[in-house]
């Protein structure tokens, strides 16, 4: 018969057992026993094997070949349609509006200009033409014109060049209507295609991921040298221009001035946090290779 101390040193004994000992606790696994007995490389090469052996392996193929192919005609298709439209939309709108514009603003002489831009312009190209007589008038490969003569001669310029710069100026006016149903076409198109729209965002996706490191590098450097870099104002300097005269607003050197000391350095930072926030995260050799081309 077991007294009560007997059974209390039973009960330790018990506890002590079924506690793991910290010898226990620090044993680690093999690592066969983590991984299994054969590498991984083994492990994958022989599961691509299996499945190109599978019988339903073709299909699979077949079917996913079926699959891109219509997702890149969608995507490109899509592409095709976001330009062409806007442009048919531009191309119709101006060849409708362009007689309305006539129309409302006449013969008026008062409305042959509609910046003081093109008013200089016409000015210095009359003053050229002038210029341009005197000086044939002076080597004799014109005949001598009395003054009267070359007084109608500039008027006939004059009358030339302001039926040049009306049209130009309706041009300019009719170029806003046109760009305004061309952007209204665009989003359309854009709030119609939810779907096409992900597609084409999936197929870009596809095409910048498989490129090479060094690629994405380049086209990495490419694009911030032509928006953002040492050189880039001219460039800009250049399409606001070019802007300016297809709306037939006067291009105000001051205003280009602020816009290109201003937004090359905006991109420019958004284009440095993308880099550090997320091709960094997605592609680390890729944001290697292009500080080792860049510098």
């Amino acid at each position: 018969m077991s007294t009560p101390e007997d059974q209390k040193g039973k009960k330790q004994d018990t506890e002590k057992n079924s506690e793991p000992s910290q010898a226990d606790e620090m044993k680690v696994q093999p690592v066969s026993q983590k991984t299994g007995v054969l590498p991984r490389s083994i492990g994958r090469t022989i599961n691509k094997i299996k499945t190109e052996l599978d019988p339903k392996a073709e299909e699979d193929f077949v079917k996913k070949f079926r699959t891109s192919r219509n997702r890149t005609r969608i995507a490109l298709r899509f592409v095709l349609l976001l330009i062409i439209l806007p442009l048919l939309t531009h191309h119709f709108s101006k060849i409708i509006l362009m007689p309305l514009t006539e129309r409302v603003r006449g013969e008026d002489v008062s409305q042959t200009f509609i910046n003081r831009e093109m008013e200089e312009e016409a000015l210095h190209e009359l003053k050229l033409y002038e210029s341009k007589l005197k000086f044939e008038m002076l080597l004799h490969k014109t005949p001598k014109l009395e003054k009267e003569e070359i007084q109608e001669k500039l008027k006939e310029k004059s009358l030339e060049i302001s039926e040049e710069f009306r049209h130009k100026s309706n041009l300019a006016i009719t170029n806003i209507f046109a760009d305004f149903l061309s952007l209204v076409a665009f989003a359309l198109v854009i709030s119609n295609s939810k779907k096409e729209i992900a597609i084409v965002k999936s197929f870009i996706d596809e095409i910048i991921y498989g490129l090479s490191d060094s690629a994405k590098a380049f086209l990495i450097i490419l694009f911030t040298d032509v928006f953002v870099g040492f050189h880039s104002p001219h460039g800009w300097e250049i399409l606001l221009e070019g802007l300016a005269q297809h709306l037939g607003v006067p291009a105000y050197k001051s205003a280009i001035g602020i816009f290109i000391a201003t937004f090359p350095v905006v991109l420019d930072t958004i284009f440095k946090y993308w880099i550090f926030r997320y091709l960094s995260r997605i592609s680390p050799s890729a944001l290697a290779t292009y500080k080792e081309m860049n510098e």
